[in-house]
Parts: structure tokens; C-alpha cells; sequence
């Protein structure tokens, strides 16, 4: 629909329409190496609900929910909007836990280094990173397929454009300036989804000819009962929520909240508005397959929409598109930076602080090849997603129960997350091979932790664990 040229163009006027903001911003003068990463007790509700919207909206809600839905149908979907809202509501709880537990903290691995040692450290640690390597390569690569839909354009130049533009803003100015942009990229992304909705609706006629068409080419589909749609939905609701519960750009944000009160609104609004988003951009896959639509699943809402809009809303869904990802990967990089600081900081407590910045800077810079090597292929990162998923699932009932026992020993975390990794991994589908036991490798990593842990917890113990030590051991980072 766009020339090349053009959409290059279109591509680099956007993306420097959302970094420049976040380049002056960031000139204002910041409190210190804590402020560029937490931003501690800076936002409000309206910014932290914003905010928390941006991190949920990427680029793959225009894939990811209309795919499932071609598979699983009416259940994915459902399955999918309540995975994207429940860690949302998890996330309360935890977070006035941990600010209570480490009110100087900056991650979830500071956590799990002072509760557990360092097995346990290292483990999370690799499961967080592992899982932003993998959100920002889906990312971009969603966007340079994207792009590729409008305009002949190459994935790596996409790739390229986008992942400087936003490395230059957010590497600047670290946590606060994230938000702010987030914030702005809001005001763009959800009257866009509006208008969108609308274009869709007027593409597929109403409802009528969609659901005629699914009752005679897949009724199934329609069936909530249905049971491949049950295991979809459950599948796609325990890997996103307690994946969900790893990312590290959610826990900058609950040290960047204000209060208890806007975390408890910031959260609980966010969850109760992607529900619906998530939900509604499914039904476009739910389209794809009742109109018989040619093409690939994956990119269903482009063959409902694409041969139907104006011009206009073509050009559109760049700075659109451009919206969704970078106020995700920016999340992403700045969730990076976060980690890779409070680490550097321990291993050399000597490095100043600028002196620290610079080094997170070179090795996010030095990382962010291998994303664009990746992203440039086009290729379908799902299988390393699910395998992200499966380390959370594994990780989750030993990280998080240790929020609350004192008698949850660091031996029984290591060992219950070893063990419901290994049951996972048993029916984890091998590369290329069909998902046919994938939620039950998903239950397993997810509840075979959970009965280890409570048959170790039998066991007779020296001693509680003292949760006052985290506050000590976990320090501003300008001390």
C-alpha cells in the first residue's frame, strides 16, 4: 500500500516524534543512579495506571490474540484476556510485600538473592534476563512484519530504526523518562484501538457473517465448551500470568508508585482495561476464519483490515504500530538496565555512579545486536516464548512463597524449582513438534513445585527466616 521510501520515512518521523520528547524530558535534572532506575515514589495513579497499559499493549496484540483465537477459538481468547489481567491483580499483594520488605529495593533478584543465595539468585536471574531477550526480539519483530504488510521494507531496517530510537531515549534517561513517554504513547495508542475496532466491525459487516461463517467452516470455534478451546485458554492463562510475574519493568514501576494507594489503582485499572483489549483484538482471528480469509493466522486482523481502510489508516498504523513497541521496549531495556546495575554494583562496589550507567550502557548496546540479528530473521520466536513461560511456571510457587514463610527454606526453592522444571521439560514439545501436551508440561513445572515444597516443609528446620535482614542488605543505591 506505501512505497518503501516512504515508509522509511514515515518510520523515522514517528519514531523521532516519540524519542525527541523523551530526549528533552530526560535534560531535567534527575536525583541519581536510584531515580534513573526506580523513579522510587515519584508517580501517581493516572501515571502508573498509563504506564502499566503501555508495558501490557505491545506490538503483539496485533498478532498473538487473533493466532490463538484461529486455534483454540472463543476459550483461547478468553483464556488469553484473563492471563493478561491476573498478574495485574497478583501483583498488589506482592508489591506491598516487597515495599514493605525492601523499601530501597529495585528488583525481584535483590529479593531472591537476600531470601535464597545465590543458587536461587542465579537461576532468576537468567529466567528475567532470558525473558526480556525474548519480549524485545518479539517486538521487533512484530513490528518489522508489520511494516512489511504496508510497504516492501527490510526487517532489519524496521528493526534497526525502532531499536535506536528507543536506546537513545531510554539509556539517557533511565525509568522516569519511560513513563513519561509510555504516557504520551497512550494518547495515541488507545483512541487508535478505537478507531481500529470501528474499521474492523465495518470490514466484516457485523457480527452476522462472521458467525455464519464459523458455524458452517468451524463451530467449533465458537464452542467455549469446546475441548482443545478449554486447553488453549488454560494454557495461555498460566504461561502469561506467571510469566507475568517476572517481568522486570512491573517492579520498577511498584518502587516508582507513590503509595500503596496507586499501586492498588494503578494495577487493579490496568487489569480491568486489558481484559477487554486482549479479548477484542482476538475476535479479529475469530473473522479471519469465518470469511475463509487467505493468508497465514498470524497475521489475521492485517487480512480482515488491509484491503477494506483508507489510505490514511494505512499510514497510521506506523506511528501506531511505532506507539505499541516502544513503550514496551523501552520497559524492556530500562528493566535491563535495572538488573544489570544492581548487579555491577555488588561485583564492583568501587565503580562510581556514572561509571556504572556508562558500563550498562555498553553491555544493553552490545546486546541489542543479537536482538537485531534475530528480529531481522522473521522468524516465529513463539517456541522460545513457551520456553520462557515453562521457567516461570517452574520458578513461581518457590520465589513467591517465599514472600510470606519463614520456614520455606532456600534448599527446598532450589529443589522444587528443579523439580518442576524437570517434570515440565519431560513432555515440553521438541522444536517443530506439535504442542499436543503443552498445557500438561505447563501443569506439571507449575504444580509439581507446589507439592514438593509442602512435602519438604515436613521437615524439621533450624530456624525461621529473618525478613528484617532485607532491608538491611538491600541499600539506596546513592548511599
Amino acid at each position: 500500500m506505501l512505497s518503501p521510501i516512504s515508509a522509511v520515512v514515515y518510520l523515522v518521523f514517528f519514531a523521532a516524534l516519540f524519542a525527541v520528547p523523551g530526549l528533552i524530558y530526560a535534560r531535567r535534572a534527575q536525583d541519581g543512579l536510584d531515580d534513573f532506575l526506580v523513579a522510587r515514589n515519584s508517580q501517581n495513579s493516572l501515571a502508573t495506571l498509563l504506564t502499566l497499559l503501555a508495558t501490557t499493549l505491545g506490538t503483539w496484540i496485533l498478532f498473538g490474540p487473533a493466532q490463538a483465537a484461529t486455534w483454540g477459538g472463543i476459550g483461547a481468547i478468553i483464556g488469553y484476556a484473563l492471563g493478561s489481567m491476573a498478574p495485574r491483580l497478583m501483583m498488589i499483594p506482592l508489591a506491598n510485600r516487597i515495599r514493605s520488605l525492601m523499601p530501597e529495593g529495585h528488583t525481584l533478584t535483590e529479593f531472591v538473592l537476600g531470601r535464597y543465595g545465590r543458587v536461587m539468585y542465579g537461576f532468576v536471574l537468567v529466567i528475567m534476563v532470558f525473558y526480556l531477550f525474548i519480549s524485545l526480539t518479539a517486538g521487533l519483530t512484530a513490528i518489522a512484519q508489520m511494516v512489511a504488510l504496508l510497504a516492501p521494507v527490510p526487517l532489519w531496517l524496521t528493526a534497526s530504526i525502532v531499536m535506536v530510537a528507543t536506546l537513545f531515549y531510554t539509556l539517557y534517561g533511565g525509568l522516569r523518562v519511560t513513563i513519561f513517554t509510555d504516557r504520551l504513547q497512550m494518547l495515541l495508542i488507545l483512541p487508535f484501538l478505537v478507531v481500529l475496532i470501528g474499521f474492523g466491525w465495518q470490514a466484516v459487516g457485523g457480527l452476522g457473517p462472521v458467525i455464519d461463517g464459523l458455524q458452517n467452516n468451524a463451530p467449533h470455534l465458537l464452542n467455549p465448551l469446546d475441548v482443545n478451546g478449554l486447553k488453549s485458554g488454560l494454557t495461555f492463562f498460566i504461561a502469561v500470568v506467571l510469566t507475568g510475574l517476572f517481568y522486570q519493568g512491573t517492579w520498577q514501576r511498584i518502587f516508582a508508585a507513590r503509595d500503596q494507594k496507586v499501586i492498588r489503582n494503578g494495577f487493579l485499572i490496568s487489569g480491568l482495561l486489558s481484559a477487554p483489549i486482549i479479548f477484542i483484538m482476538g475476535l479479529f482471528g475469530l473473522a479471519f476464519v469465518g470469511l475463509e480469509l487467505p493468508g497465514d493466522g498470524s497475521v489475521a486482523l492485517f487480512s480482515v483490515l488491509l484491503d477494506t481502510v483508507p489510505l490514511w489508516f494505512a499510514i497510521s498504523l506506523l506511528p501506531f504500530g511505532l506507539a505499541l513497541i516502544m513503550s514496551s521496549a523501552d520497559s524492556t531495556i530500562s528493566g535491563l538496565s535495572s538488573i544489570l546495575v544492581v548487579d555491577l554494583r555488588r561485583l564492583l562496589p568501587r565503580l562510581s555512579s556514572q561509571g556504572l550507567l556508562s558500563l550498562s550502557r555498553g553491555v544493553i548496546v552490545v546486546l541489542s545486536v543479537p536482538v537485531l540479528i534475530v528480529a531481522a530473521q522473521g522468524y516465529s520466536v513463539l517456541y522460545l516464548f513457551l520456553l520462557a513461560d515453562l521457567l516461570c511456571c517452574a520458578a513461581a510457587f518457590p520465589v513467591f512463597f517465599g514472600f510470606y514463610s519463614g520456614r520455606y527454606q532456600s534448599y527446598n526453592a532450589v529443589i522444587s524449582t528443579l523439580g518442576g522444571l524437570v517434570a515440565g521439560l519431560i513432555v515440553f514439545p521438541a522444536p517443530g513438534a506439535p504442542t499436543e501436551y503443552l498445557l500438561e508440561s505447563f501443569l506439571l513445572a507449575s504444580l509439581t513445585p507446589v507439592v514438593l515444597s509442602l512435602v519438604l516443609l515436613l521437615l524439621p528446620v533450624a530456624g525461621r527466616f529473618d525478613f528484617s535482614i532485607l532491608a538491611q542488605r538491600v541499600r539506596h543505591l546513592d548511599g
